[in-house]
């Protein structure tokens, strides 16, 4: 009983938290709905099921024949049973009818998109229907006939077994004797039986549109020919033999239906499997490619619209490999945007330089994000600084005091420091820079912690907002003898008092009463809850803060993208989250498992649960406010029948397009996870035409992260898609896209790592409120001639790792107390052809480490340049010239070391950049400048330890001199 009792207020506990969750966040009819629907389907499936079972047992009792003869061993069991009669009677439907209730409770979303649904204005291929019937109206006709025919079985098989034990069917020699009420009974349940397997038959026809398992998704030649019309003369046979025993029901003779369930046995060996298995093997296997033809068709046609890649815009592009003198004069703003800043990479150089202190976090991978700094627009990586509380020990420190991250912090993309840490746009505690005032604090993160009590009427705060800084200390100080013991804030090491803040906004649901501190209290079975002087009046408790999480809760009909971000929106700090649609019900088109597809070297989570799709839409932009945590949802796609449907179920939560202001939609971005499923799907279904795409002779891959190959990885994974501004295509206007290569789709020896297609979305929404911009998600397929060799992200790879020059300098690099990182390898469609960037960072191996940006590498056709920063390498690679600036130089007066125009080592008639080896130098040189080497080593380590940037700088100088005069190219 005290289990029961503590299991009963825990279940209340979790309940009303929900409705006070809810209402605080303005989305209570969310609940309600989801509740009432769920509510409702488990009694219609309790009495769905229940009912008829009761009345089959119920029925079968009471028509029992009065003087049957039972056998001895029968009446022993009749006399077992019959004090448990009544009980079974009333358990037994009751215990089947929980399992009917909750079976139907799961499929409350199923339903109400039915009950909400729309034609979409399409039809499928083969029987002309609309695609709503599909998407929306045959899972729940399947599921109630399939839910019927469990229900009509379970009732059949309960009504024998009572007619049984009680004489309505008793058996004598080889005859067998059935009673007149229970033959009625059986014959009738038995034709509603087989009426259900004639509809099931019958509605299995419009699935073999959505099939799977052939050569195809969809009704492929054999489903066509063989399959649909098995599936009819089966739903015919089905519906004779349901005739013949409801015949039976008056005439008592079981002969025909029993000769009928033979003949539909047989016939769904022979006509269900036996006919299809001939046709596939003796007409299709033989001419496959012409006669699948159609249905191919069919297929990509149908794959192509359900993934949105339908208006893809695939252009040629003849890439040229040689490197000419100012090639890139007119890519200036795509080269100037060019982001030598992996954010991948440099997490651990913001969390070093901008952490602060230990119960401050940054995520491990940083966002890209563009800003409009001084008129223009600048590509960015940034991160909110987030709360840790994984050292602090204590219930009052975990849950009063650390509540909260602080700022944003964000870089130039572009840019670096003579030293290779990022260039700051935004950073610091307090938050100061290019961003203007916005509000800094973070109690909706990422890393949030689970809950937290915060506000109220409070003489004076504890919540712990940032470190002091000098003039605050002494204030802070003088503050602290007037501050009960429980409530002191943290010091620091040195015995100095922090900044504290009280929480203002309306984030969470207020702690008015005993009574809702202790539903909290049980929720997170934490009595300090209910028992703290500190929880005050006004106070209110946050949680369920991670903006995924709250934005699943207020739209559960959503899959959410897994990369949100964090913007600088209408000074405030906003979390942007992608929303999309989804079905696996879509005729006709191919199915991606939506997990699998999204992994790749910078998203290794691989999901154990399959998520098979076929049809998906981002149709909603979410955003949840970092500082009180508000949702906010936009119906991002109209056109979306799934989405208008949802808005039907759900009035009043999705707010229009139009609202969005200018700050918010200039932070919109095409979405990752559509991006990555898109580029799969195209990988294949770039190809149009069915004899091509039959014969598979164009199929492409996205090639593995080659950085992640040479070591910086443990599993060969997909490389992922980057953000940049760039330029699709010859004579394009640049803009902020998400872009990913192809390669040909072959493994093992023999295959060639070589571009064959770059696919770009434009990803810039726009800065003018309520309008979206024309191009914004327009799919760009740039296709490479086939005759013209361009070397993929593999080989440039190689080609960097096996370069003299190259490899040379950086096992100098790796000498010493530091190591060497490969930032990501950027791909861009410029000057003509492409162009490889990648950033080179070193790290110490000991103390205080993080990565620094030293060198950057670039590659265009199968040239190499190696410099200190990507305007001396773009020069070095385009002979002396490229053209453009790509805006890299050191902040702070900081510049290349080395001379551009010089050649970089190439030789008497050879281009610059090239692979060559050195001229010659005498061993007096090499032995000198081995020597020089060695110092600057030693040198730039120490500088490194001690954090000496300036000298750092002038080491790596003299180690840059000494290794090109050993190599005899000064």
């Amino acid at each position: 009983m005290v289990v029961l009792l503590i299991i009963g207020f825990l279940a209340a506990a979790s309940v009303f938290t929900e409705v006070l969750w809810y209402r605080q966040v303005d989305y209570f009819p969310v609940l309600t709905t989801q509740w009432i629907a769920a509510g409702a389907m488990f009694i219609i499936g309790f009495l769905a099921i229940a009912v008829p079972v009761f009345l089959a047992i119920d029925i079968a009792y009471r028509k029992r024949p009065v003087y049957a003869r039972l056998t001895a061993q029968l009446d022993r069991y009749q006399e077992l049973f019959e004090p448990l009669r009544r009980l079974v009677k009333w358990a037994l439907p009751t215990l089947v009818g929980v399992f009917g209730g909750f079976s139907t409770a799961a499929q409350w979303q199923q339903i109400l998109l039915w009950m909400n649904s729309e034609p979409t204005g399409k039809t499928d291929a083969q029987f002309g229907i609309d695609i709503s019937f599909y998407l929306f109206d045959l899972p729940v006709f399947q599921g109630i006939v399939g839910f019927a025919s469990a229900v009509t079985l379970i009732a059949l098989i309960a009504g024998v077994a009572t007619s049984y034990l009680y004489g309505g069917i008793s058996f004598s020699g080889r005859d067998v004797r059935v009673s007149k009420a229970t033959r009625i009974q059986a014959a009738i349940l038995a034709t509603l039986y087989l009426l259900l397997q004639a509809a099931s038959l019958w509605l299995d026809q419009y699935r073999t549109v959505n099939d799977p398992n052939g050569l195809l998704t969809g009704a492929m030649f054999q489903d066509v020919h063989a399959v649909i019309p098995g599936k009819q003369i089966l739903a015919g046979i089905a519906l004779i033999v349901a005739v013949l025993f409801l015949i039976t029901a008056f005439t008592g003779k079981w002969r025909l239906p029993v000769i009928g369930t033979a003949l539909l046995l047989i016939s769904s060996i022979v006509v269900g499997i036996g006919y299809p298995w001939a046709v596939q093997q003796f007409q299709v296997k033989p001419d496959e490619k012409s006669l699948e033809s159609e249905y191919i068709d069919r297929n990509i046609a149908a794959t192509r619209d359900a993934f949105g890649v339908d208006n893809v815009e695939v252009q040629r592009y003849d890439a040229v490999t040689d490197a000419e003198p100012g090639a890139l004069r007119d890519d200036a703003v795509a080269t100037s945007n060019i982001r030598i800043m992996d954010p991948e990479v440099i997490s651990q150089t913001f969390a070093q330089l901008e952490q602060s202190k230990q119960y401050y976090t940054f995520p491990k991978s940083l966002n890209v994000d563009r800003y409009e700094i001084d008129g223009a627009v600048e590509d960015t990586v940034s991160a909110v600084r987030d709360i840790d509380i994984s050292r602090q020990e204590g219930w009052y420190n975990r849950t009063l005091v650390y509540t909260h991250g602080y700022g944003l912090v964000a870089a130039f993309g572009n840019q670096r420091s003579p030293g290779g840490e990022p260039v700051f746009l935004e950073s610091g505690i307090p938050t100061s820079g290019k961003l203007g005032e916005f509000e800094p604090r973070v109690y909706f993160g990422m890393n949030s912690p689970e809950y937290s009590i915060v506000g109220g009427e409070r003489a004076k705060p504890i919540e712990l907002d940032f470190p002091a800084d000098a003039e605050s200390k002494a204030e802070a100080t003088a503050e602290a003898d007037s501050e009960t013991a429980e409530e002191k804030a943290p010091e620091e090491a040195s015995g100095s008092k922090q900044n504290l803040t009280t929480f203002d906004g309306d984030g969470g649901p207020e702690l008015s009463n005993i009574f809702v501190k202790l539903l909290y209290a049980l929720k997170f079975q934490d009595m300090e809850v209910l028992l703290s002087g500190a929880v005050v009046d006004g106070s209110q408790i946050l949680y369920d803060r991670n903006p995924i999480d709250r934005v699943q809760k207020v739209a559960p009909y959503l899959t959410l993208d897994a990369a949100p971000y964090a913007s600088v929106v209408d000074n405030k700090v906003v979390w942007i989250i992608d929303g999309y649609t989804t079905s696996n019900q879509y005729p006709y088109s191919e199915q991606k498992d939506l997990n699998e597809v999204t992994v790749d070297a910078d998203n290794d989570r691989v999901s154990l649960m399959a998520k098979p799709v076929n049809y998906i839409r981002n149709s909603v932009k979410a955003t949840v406010d970092a500082y009180d945590g508000t949702v906010t949802l936009y119906a991002w796609d109209t056109e979306d029948p799934i989405l208008n449907a949802w808005s039907k179920v759900f009035p009043g939560t999705l707010k229009d397009v139009s609202e969005m202001s200018g700050d918010l939609l200039s932070h919109v971005r095409y979405p990752t996870d559509l991006f990555k499923i898109q580029r799969e799907v195209l990988s294949k279904y770039h190809v149009t035409d069915a004899g091509s795409f039959y014969s598979d002779e164009d199929a492409w891959r996205t090639p593995d992260d080659p950085v992640a190959a040479t070591g910086n990885g443990t599993t060969a994974l997909a490389q992922p898609p980057y953000y940049l501004t760039l330029s699709a295509g010859v004579g394009v206007e640049p803009s902020y896209s998400i872009y990913s290569t192809y390669i040909p789709d072959a493994r093992g020896e023999g295959a060639r790592d070589i571009l064959t297609g770059y696919l770009a979305a434009d990803s810039n929404a726009g800065s003018e409120a309520g309008k979206v911009s024309d191009s914004y998600g327009s799919l760009k397929l740039l296709t490479l001639p086939k005759g013209n060799t361009i070397p993929g992200p593999g080989q440039v790879q190689n080609s960097f790792n096996t370069d003299p020059k190259v490899s040379t300098e950086l096992n100098l690099l790796r000498q010493g107390e530091t190591s060497v990182i490969s930032g990501n390898l950027l791909t861009l469609p410029v000057g003509g052809g492409l162009l490889y960037v990648q950033p080179v960072y070193i790290k110490a191996k000991t103390g205080t480490s993080f990565p620094l940006l030293q060198k950057v590498l670039v590659s265009f056709g199968d040239q190499i340049a190696f410099e200190n920063t990507l305007d001396g390498a773009l020069d070095v690679l385009f002979g002396g010239n490229s053209g453009a600036s790509a805006g890299d130089g050191d902040a702070a007066g900081g510049s290349d070391s080395g001379t551009p125009g010089d050649g970089s080592g190439a030789s008497d008639g050879e281009a610059p950049g090239t692979k060559t080896g050195s001229s010659t130098v005498s061993d007096a040189t090499i032995q000198a400048a081995l020597r020089d080497m060695q110092s600057a080593i030693q040198d730039r380590d120490k500088a490194l330890k001690a954090g000496d940037w300036k000298a750092y700088g002038e080491a790596d100088a003299r180690l840059e001199a000494a290794v090109k005069a050993a190599l005899g190219t000064e």
